[in-house]
């Protein structure tokens, strides 16, 4: 019998497009998935005659008691290197081979970067009162030049974010739990001592920590309160590092000027969220990876881990 594979959350229809999929033509029998799951059974029922599974970043999680539910699954495959929502140990135990993609770090980048000229600037609100017959100008912008950039994490995403707020004249600083102030050097940054003196001398803070038992909350209500009631805060990263709760009241009681987020602990953000309708927020839809050129990589590669499983040699195995 043919193997069956299901292309999961392909939200914008473009899986079987950005990639060419002809060597599997006769091998495999691929369908695409485009709407999200709303419980394991939703997932057991679509994909639940599959050997094959391509999963889009952390949009449909893979736990325990999900892959349990799946005795027909070999071979899953995320796009990223790592993906945090797949149990896998879980995987292993089972006897599921997972593999993954290679990832470009430039999107989440060129991402916080509108995030932040978009707050600093109120383009949503220009836009939207021009577009309507609204008035002539309404806002006065937020500077970059001369201000604060607070970087929370300078790996490579952070690094890079880095380097343009530098070109904007802007003075950037950093911190994370292992940061020296030889390793901000070379980035061209200022190291600071505690997360709290990053918060409360920046202008805006940007998020580029990775999501683990050391960051979850790592900002919460103290720390929000350090900010300046004039700063923003921008998360393309993950939602549980800040936690939401606290978000929202800073963001209703005016702790903070306003916030930049991309990421959610609930994707798709429910219909009746307050953060689709805080006046003080510019809010995408998890955009951050999802461009072009990271697609075509991700389906194209796709193939390639599926064609390699075939044939016996998985190849960018996840354990």
């Amino acid at each position: 019998m043919t193997p069956r594979c299901a292309v999961l959350d392909d939200y914008q229809g473009v899986a079987l497009s950005t990639a060419d999929w002809s060597p599997l033509a006769d091998a495999v029998d691929v369908r695409t998935l485009r709407q999200p799951f709303r419980s394991e059974d939703e997932v057991v029922a679509a994909i639940g005659d599959c050997e094959i599974v391509v999963a889009m970043r952390e949009r449909t999680p893979f736990p325990a008691s999900l892959l349990a539910r799946l005795p027909r699954l070999r071979l899953l495959i995320t796009s990223g290197m790592r993906n945090a929502a797949i149990d896998l140990d879980a995987a292993a135990r089972l006897g599921v081979t997972v593999c993954g993609t290679a990832s470009n770090t430039e999107p989440p980048v060129e991402l916080t970067w509108a995030l932040i000229l978009g707050l600093a600037r109120n383009v949503v609100t220009e836009n939207t009162a021009l577009r309507a017959g609204g008035p002539w100008q309404s806002t006065l912008g937020a500077d970059l030049h001369g201000r604060t950039l607070g970087l929370l994490g300078l790996g490579k995403i952070g690094t890079r974010v880095a380097r343009v707020g530098l070109a904007f004249g802007m003075d950037v600083v950093a911190w994370s739990r292992n940061l020296t102030p030889e390793r901000a050097a070379e980035a061209g940054v200022r190291a600071t001592a505690t997360k709290e003196a990053l918060l409360e001398s920046s202008d805006f803070v940007s998020v580029h920590l990775v999501l683990g038992e050391r960051t979850r909350g790592l900002l919460g209500a103290d720390e929000l309160r350090r900010m300046r009631p004039t700063s923003y805060l921008i998360n393309t990263s993950r939602a549980a590092i800040v936690d939401q709760p606290a978000l929202l009241q800073a963001l209703r009681e005016n702790w903070i000027a306003g916030a930049g987020l991309d990421v959610f602990e609930q994707e798709p953000l429910p219909a009746d969220h307050p953060l689709r309708t805080l006046p003080n927020v510019l809010a995408l839809p998890h955009l951050g990876y999802v461009t072009r050129r990271n697609y075509e990589g991700y389906f194209q590669q796709a193939v390639e881990d599926i064609t390699a499983f075939l044939a016996g040699t998985p190849i960018r195995q996840l354990h």
